[in-house]
């Protein structure tokens, strides 16, 4: 938000009186509470700017009719009923069909047997140890495990199981008192979030690891940077064939890069809300628009219409089907339309393009928008009407400086 201009402050302009020497320390203190004072009121108008714009964009959800985007027919000829949709998430259910035409179910919690072997190297002591240390980050902190029979193939082995199941972690070998011990401690620096290591991983494995992930109420962008951070990595490493309702339950495949399916299951302790199943390795990963399309399960409340009324919406749903419409959401919420601007780009009419994005729209906006759409719709200067926007807050000036800079 840019920085509001200062008040002048008002004078009564009667009876002049000789000020006596103002202390400096009351005086600064004087200017920081009306920094504080003006500070909060900045933050106040900000606030009540974004619950005005809130309000315009639910108010602009109506502002489209069906007819107004081209849905005008229906297939069957019955009387139509009113319901309630999505009036609790679990109300919605998709699973996601894959692109050999199977539909995506979670119905198995268990890792490859190759896995579960390195998993089972470690006891359940040591796990939580090393839980423990990977959660908190303890930059000074580690753990020892004794190597119970001395061998250099068990060295390797408990070394591969922590630096596979703990990313971020390095080990090292000791000698405490005739016993060899294993330590796990944090890497430095950048290593933590560095790609995969490449050594650790089996060359007859396949690089990626597909799996089922199972969610509620979260779309598909945030379930996988809880998955990031809880795996310490880039949310770049996963791909997916389609993007997912928050408001639903869904089932989907995803595909990580070299991460393992027993660090992945290890996740199931300790995740809300999401579930992941289903492992298996594969050379490639998943791709946007793979997947043949999605399996629904839709339940209606609060159904204004008689039994039979239903009983023949559902028949004729099961026989003939309905036109696939796209749905308003995707008309967008503003004054101006998204398949305005869009027909315009195909139209390659790039002036109407810009001029549609920069339109100035009734009701209220943040101030900045409003004056960005102003002075682009007085002087068509984008340099102008980009400079009215606040660098910390906005993509467009973002964009504009990375741009210049390479």
């Amino acid at each position: 938000m840019e920085e509001a201009e200062a008040c002048p402050v008002p004078v009564l302009t009667a009876e002049k009186r000789s000020l006596p020497d103002e202390d400096p320390d009351h005086a600064a203190k004087r200017l920081r509470v009306e920094e504080e004072e003006e500070s909060r009121g900045e933050d106040e108008e900000e606030q009540l700017e974004e619950e005005v714009e809130e309000s315009f964009a639910d108010m602009m959800k109506h502002g489209l009719s069906e007819p107004d985007v081209g849905i005008l027919k229906f297939i069957s000829e019955h009387k139509g009923f009113s319901g309630v949709l999505k009036e609790r998430y679990s109300d919605f259910v998709v699973h996601e069909i894959n692109k050999d035409g199977k539909v995506v179910v979670l119905d198995d919690l268990s890792v490859p047997a190759e896995a579960e072997v390195r998993s089972q190297t470690l006891t359940e002591e040591q796990k939580q140890q090393l839980d423990e240390l990977q959660l908190f980050k303890n930059k000074e902190g580690s753990v020892s495990i004794e190597v119970q029979e001395d061998s250099k193939e068990k060295r390797t082995l408990l070394h591969r199981a922590v630096k596979t199941l703990y990313p971020g972690l390095e080990t090292k070998t000791e000698d405490r008192e005739g016993k060899k011990f294993i330590v796990a401690y944090h890497a430095a620096g950048k290593t933590a979030l560095a790609a995969p290591r490449k050594h650790s991983w089996p060359k007859n494995r396949g690089s990626f690891c597909h799996f089922v992930l199972y969610k509620e109420n979260k779309d598909t962008m945030d379930a996988i940077n809880v998955l990031s951070k809880f795996l310490r990595v880039r949310p770049n490493m996963f791909s997916y064939m389609g993007t997912k309702d928050k408001r639903a339950v869904t089932v989907q495949e995803i595909a990580v890069l070299k991460i393992s399916a027993e660090r992945l299951s290890h996740l199931n302790k300790c995740l809300m809300n999401l579930k992941l199943g289903n492992f298996s390795y594969k050379k490639w990963p998943l791709k946007l628009g793979e997947l043949q399309g999605n399996h629904f399960t839709v339940v209606l409340r609060n159904i204004s219409g008689s039994l039979e009324q239903v009983e023949q919406a559902m028949t004729s749903l099961r026989e003939t089907g309905f036109i696939n419409y796209y749905g308003m959401q995707r008309f967008g919420t503003t004054a101006v339309p998204t398949h305005r601007v869009g027909r315009a780009i195909l139209q390659n009419n790039w002036k109407e393009v810009v001029d549609l994005i920069l339109k100035p729209r009734p009701g209220a906006e943040k101030g900045y928008l409003v004056k960005c759409r102003e002075e682009w719709a007085r002087s068509q200067d984008p340099e102008a009407a980009l400079k009215k926007l606040p660098v910390k807050r906005c993509v467009e000036v973002i964009a504009r400086v990375c741009v210049r800079e390479c």
